[in-house]
C-alpha cells in the first residue's frame, strides 16, 4: 500500500521544482501561522489611509466633478503620498479588504497580504536564479534569499519596500525572458511575453519612480545579445510600460512629464533630518556618515551572504571569458547592485532605517551567492553539498526564531548581534513594540491612562478604548499616580526624555535589545 502511494506521487515529487514548492509552501504556511502577531510599523497607518483613498480617482465624480478636490484621493498625507505610486495598494487592497472581511482585524489583513507579495518575490527570485543555476543551487540561493531575518520582518510592516523589491524583481525577470525569447526567435516575441514585460515594468514604476531602471538592466541585458529586429518590439515594451504607468498613477495626470521630474527630485535627495542612532551617537539623516549604508549592508544580512557573493562574483568573472551567457549574468548583478550602491556612497543622500529604502538592490547579491553555491553543488553533491546548504541557512533560522515577531531588528555577529547592536545602532526603529506594550498595560492596568512619545495613532489602534495621550507638553506634575509611559528605544527615546528617572515596569525585549519601555508614575 505505501509503496503504491509512493509510486502515485512520483510525478508530482520527481518534478524538477517540487523542492521549491516546498520552500513556497512551507513559507506560506509560517506566515499564516504568525501574520497576527505584528504590530502596525511607524509608517503604515497613514499609508493604509491613502490605500483607502486613492481609488476615488477613478470614480466619476473625480473626472465629471468640478467641485472635486482632487488632493483627497492621497489621503491624510497627500503632500507625501501622492510622490508613492500607488500601483501595489491598487491591486493589493481588494485581496486585504476580502480577508479583512473573513474575521481579521485592518492591520493583520495588510501584513498577510504584504508576506503573500513576498512569498511571490520568493518564487520570481528562484525563477530569475534559474536562467544562469541548476534548479538545485537557484533553490539554496532563493532560500538563502527567504530567510534573511531583516527582508522576513519587513515582509509583514512593510508596505513600501517589500512590494517594491518584489515588482522590480517581476520587471527584471519578466523583461530578460522577453529578450531571450526574442534572441531564439525570428524577432517577434510571443504577444503574452511582450505584455507581461511592459505591464510588470510600468507596474514597478508606478511603485517607485526608480522602477524604470528595471528597464535599464534590461536593455543592457539586450546589448549582450542584441540584433537590429529587436528595436521594434523593445519599442513597444517601454511604450505600454509608460501607459501603464499612467493608468496607475494618478498624480501624474494632471503633467505627467513635470509631476514625474518633481517627484524624481524629491526622491533623490530624499529632503529629511530624521535622527539617526549610528556608532552610538546621534545624527540627522541628511548628516550620515559615508560608512553608514555600507555598514547596514555589511552587519543587517546573514554572515554568509557577502562571503558567498564575493565568491560567486570571482568565479562567474573567472568563467565569463569562456561562457558569454554567464558575462551577461554578471553584467546586469554588478549593475543592478553597484550603480545603486556607488550612488548612495558618492552622493550620500539622507539615508536612515537600515537599508530598507533599498531592498530592491539585494536580489543580485543573492543571484551571487547562487554561483557559489552552483559551484559548491558540482564539487560535493548529496549529503555534503545539503550539510552545507543547511550550515548556510542556520544564521537566518536562528535569527528568524530568537527575534520573532520582530526579525527585521536582525544584525549578524559582526555586530555582536542585535544585543550587541543595541544602544549603538537603531534596532526596532519603526514602534511594532508599541503593540506588545500597549496590550500587556491594556491586561496588567485596564484603568491606567496610557501616555507615548510619539504615533499616537499605532497606541490608540491597540488600546482598545483605555485613555492613550501623547506625552507633548506634558511635564512630571501633570501626571497622576498609576498613569503608564510607553517609550521606544529608537535614538535612545527613553534615556533621553524629562521622564527618564520614573521606574520601568515592564520592557519588550528580544536578544538582549530593549525596544520598548514601559514607566509608570509611582
Amino acid at each position: 500500500m505505501i509503496q503504491k502511494f509512493l509510486a502515485a506521487l512520483q510525478p508530482v515529487t520527481g518534478h524538477r521544482h517540487f523542492a521549491v514548492a516546498v520552500l513556497l509552501a512551507c513559507q506560506l504556511l509560517a506566515g499564516l501561522l504568525t501574520f497576527t502577531h505584528y504590530g502596525l510599523s511607524w509608517d503604515e497607518p497613514l499609508f493604509y489611509n491613502y490605500a483607502d483613498s486613492i481609488h476615488l480617482a477613478y470614480t466619476p465624480q473625480a473626472w465629471l466633478d468640478p467641485t472635486f478636490d482632487f488632493e483627497q484621493v492621497y489621503g491624510r498625507s497627500a503632500g507625501d503620498h501622492k510622490t508613492y505610486g500607488p500601483a501595489y495598494i491598487l491591486l493589493a487592497r481588494p485581496v486585504q479588504q476580502l480577508i479583512q472581511d473573513l474575521g481579521t482585524d485592518m492591520a493583520a489583513a495588510w501584513h498577510l497580504v504584504n508576506f503573500l507579495t513576498f512569498v511571490l518575490g520568493t518564487a520570481l527570485f528562484y525563477a530569475l536564479a534559474l536562467r544562469w543555476l541548476n534548479p538545485w543551487p537557484a533553490l539554496a540561493a532563493a532560500t538563502l534569499f527567504a530567510l534573511q531575518p531583516l527582508l522576513w520582518g519587513h515582509a509583514f510592516i512593510n508596505p513600501k519596500d517589500i512590494p517594491f523589491m518584489v515588482f522590480f524583481l517581476a520587471a527584471v525577470h519578466g523583461g530578460i525572458r522577453l529578450v531571450d525569447e526574442l534572441a531564439s526567435g525570428n524577432g517577434n516575441a510571443p504577444r503574452g511575453s511582450l505584455l507581461a514585460a511592459g505591464i510588470l515594468l510600468g507596474l514597478a514604476t508606478a511603485i517607485r519612480v526608480i522602477g524604470p531602471f528595471a528597464g535599464v538592466l534590461v536593455i543592457l541585458y539586450a546589448l549582450t545579445r542584441f540584433q537590429p529586429r529587436f528595436i521594434f518590439p523593445l519599442l513597444g515594451y517601454a511604450g505600454l510600460a509608460v501607459l501603464v504607468m499612467l493608468i496607475f498613477w494618478p498624480f501624474l495626470w494632471g503633467n505627467p512629464i513635470q509631476n514625474l521630474l518633481t517627484v524624481f527630485k524629491h526622491m533623490s535627495d530624499n529632503p529629511t533630518d530624521i535622527p539617526v542612532l549610528f556608532l552610538g551617537q546621534i545624527f540627522t539623516a541628511d548628516q550620515m556618515p559615508t560608512r553608514y549604508f555600507p555598514m547596514m549592508l555589511l552587519l543587517t544580512l546573514t554572515e554568509p551572504v557577502w562571503p558567498l557573493a564575493a565568491a560567486g562574483f570571482g568565479l562567474t568573472a573567472w568563467r565569463a571569458r569562456a561562457q558569454k551567457d554567464l558575462g551577461a549574468a554578471l553584467l546586469v548583478c554588478a549593475f543592478w547592485f553597484g550603480t545603486l550602491f556607488l550612488y548612495v556612497v558618492l552622493r550620500n543622500p539622507a539615508v536612515y532605517d537600515g537599508i530598507r529604502h533599498f531592498l530592491f538592490i539585494l536580489p543580485p547579491v543573492f543571484l551571487l551567492a547562487g554561483f557559489a553555491l552552483q559551484w559548491l553543488w558540482q564539487k560535493l553533491r548529496g549529503w555534503r553539498f545539503a550539510l552545507v546548504w543547511i550550515l548556510v541557512l542556520l544564521p537566518g533560522l536562528i535569527g528568524i526564531t530568537e527575534l520573532f515577531p520582530y526579525e527585521y531588528a536582525y544584525y549578524n555577529r559582526l555586530a555582536g548581534g542585535t544585543g550587541g547592536a543595541f544602544r549603538t545602532h537603531e534596532t526596532e526603529y519603526w514602534l511594532t513594540c508599541y503593540r506588545e506594550s500597549i496590550e500587556w498595560v491594556r491586561e496588567k492596568m485596564p484603568d491606567s491612562k496610557i501616555y507615548v512619545q510619539r504615533r499616537l495613532d499605532i497606541a490608540e489602534y491597540y488600546a482598545g478604548g483605555q485613555a492613550v495621550q501623547t506625552l507633548d507638553g506634558i511635564d512630571e506634575g501633570d501626571l497622576v499616580r498609576g498613569d503608564i509611559l510607553v517609550f521606544s528605544t529608537r535614538t535612545d527615546a527613553d534615556r533621553r526624555t524629562v521622564f527618564r528617572g520614573l521606574p520601568n515596569i515592564h520592557k519588550v525585549s528580544r536578544a538582549g535589545a530593549d525596544f520598548c519601555v514601559v514607566k509608570v508614575q509611582p
